[in-house]
């Protein structure tokens, strides 16, 4: 492992914000904390279902394989006898307006998607070491003294706020849920980007992924955690002209004391340079530059550029355990104008509704964006946006993946649309063609892998 920078000596910003920090917030009371053991779910979710019973109960998720099921070969579709209970479209969208994104509707009503919406299965479920992290999250977890902008402390191991505060932290707290959700100690595969423009598609990246989240190690603790939740290491290996480059990040729960690390090998330089500009609004390659480092998985590295205000929490229809979608192969999916919805499933959930607006003096080409998160995931599933002159601009649909080995309900695979020009990109295509992706595999990696030091080793001139 590299050695860490220090921090010692602190910015003049940084500084000037120190003397004039305001007190973080206490973690919540004990009593409350045992919500987690009694109306909450251990991961913070209602755990009772709605009124009409069209959200169920949680009764504790997805942990166990059908009989027969292969371990180790792509986990199949758990519910594929099930049929569409309401098909949503031009025809009678108005009627569900209010359980939709702005972003979903105007797709329906500009390229005539369509979405099939399927019975409710709540099956996200994480180990009990993860469920005795989260409570203890609750009682110690804090917002950074200048904002839950800069991150937290207090935290390891699980959600960092179960149990959002009612202050004004509240939608910060449910955006550091999402990037410290639970995706397992270690998450590995090939996968694939494809671009669709005027109707035709074009392979855009295909990645060996390793990724590590030192924040969940099973063998660390709060005592020894050095600050960084995500490693991330990426080797393309395709198309031909991206064959051979490489990249390395870090991410840390405190950004303003470690901001994001980025290193590139760019093949045939025999180098590799820190590449800070490789995050936030920057085009991101494997999106072919039409969408941002930040827009992957709904939302993406550090958010110390916007202030994240809670919105509302509501019934909401999102794409939800979309196993058979991994099933298919990328050209079985990509439509001229948006994902066949066919392959897809959408179920009713109850969601936190944030909004992200910059900070005062910050800048992103995003200047607003309205995320949907989970709430038994913790993952934003949905995300609409908008440009400078108020007008939306794209929007993600996040389609998780149901793993009951690991156990989790995980990323799978994001549809990015951009609803001004009609183009879109599938990320991390699905699993069908090993060709262009592999299912994900748990296996725990090496610490040189995230080495930068490492990678010119690698290179050829």
């Amino acid at each position: 492992m590299i050695k860490r920078r220090s921090f010692g000596l602190m910015s003049a910003s940084a500084l000037l914000a120190a003397t004039t920090a305001r007190p973080a917030r206490a973690s919540v009371a004990a009593g409350q904390a045992q919500l987690l053991k009694t109306t909450l779910t251990p991961m913070g979710s209602e755990r009772a279902g709605n009124a009409d019973g069209s959200i169920p109960a949680w009764t504790g998720g997805m942990n166990t394989l059908p009989p027969g099921v292969d371990p180790n070969a792509m986990m199949p579709d758990f519910f594929a006898g099930e049929k569409p209970i309401l098909t949503i479209d031009q025809g009678n969208y108005a009627q569900y307006a209010n359980r939709l994104s702005d972003g979903v509707i105007a797709l329906i009503k500009t390229r005539g998607f369509s979405l099939n919406v399927f019975p409710t299965h709540r099956t996200a479920c994480l180990p009990q070491w993860v469920y005795d992290n989260i409570y203890q999250n609750a009682l110690n977890a804090a917002p950074h003294p200048q904002g839950i902008r800069f991150g937290f402390s207090g935290a390891y191991g699980g959600s960092p706020f179960p149990i959002p505060s009612e202050d004004d932290s509240k939608g910060g707290e449910i955006l550091w849920n999402h990037l410290c959700r639970w995706q397992g100690p270690n998450y590995n595969c090939v996968a694939s980007s494809f671009i669709v423009n005027s109707g035709n598609p074009a392979l855009a990246s295909t990645l060996q992924v390793y990724q590590s989240y030192p924040y969940y190690d099973p063998n660390g603790s709060l005592a020894n955690f050095d600050g960084w939740y995500s490693h991330l290491r990426v080797n393309y290996v395709g198309p031909p002209t991206l064959d051979g480059q490489q990249l390395i990040q870090y991410n840390a729960t405190q950004p303003l004391e470690q901001p994001q690390e980025s290193w590139q090998l760019l093949e045939g330089q025999g180098r590799v340079r820190k590449a800070p500009e490789l995050g936030y609004d920057t085009p991101a390659l494997p999106f072919d530059g039409m969408g941002n480092y930040d827009e992957f998985y709904g939302f993406y590295g550090s958010p110390d550029r916007y202030i994240a205000k809670f919105v509302e929490k509501k019934e909401f229809y999102i794409p939800y355990n979309n196993n058979a979608m991994c099933l298919q192969t990328p050209f079985d999916l990509l439509k001229p104008a948006f994902v066949d919805p066919a392959h897809t499933r959408w179920e009713l959930h109850r969601v936190w509704v944030i909004d992200l607006t910059l900070a005062p003096g910050a800048r992103n080409v995003l200047p607003h964006r309205r995320l949907y998160v989970d709430e038994d995931t913790w993952t934003v599933a949905v995300a609409d946006e908008w440009d400078a002159q108020g007008n939306i601009w794209r929007m993600s649909m996040v389609f998780n993946y149901v793993v009951p080995t690991l156990p989790g309900t995980i990323y799978g695979t994001l549809a990015l649309y951009d609803l001004q020009t009609g183009q879109y990109v599938l990320n991390n295509s699905p699993y069908a063609d090993p060709k262009y992706g592999t299912p994900p595999n748990f296996q725990p990696n090496a610490a040189s892998q995230f080495n930068p030091n490492a990678l010119a080793a690698q290179s050829q001139f």
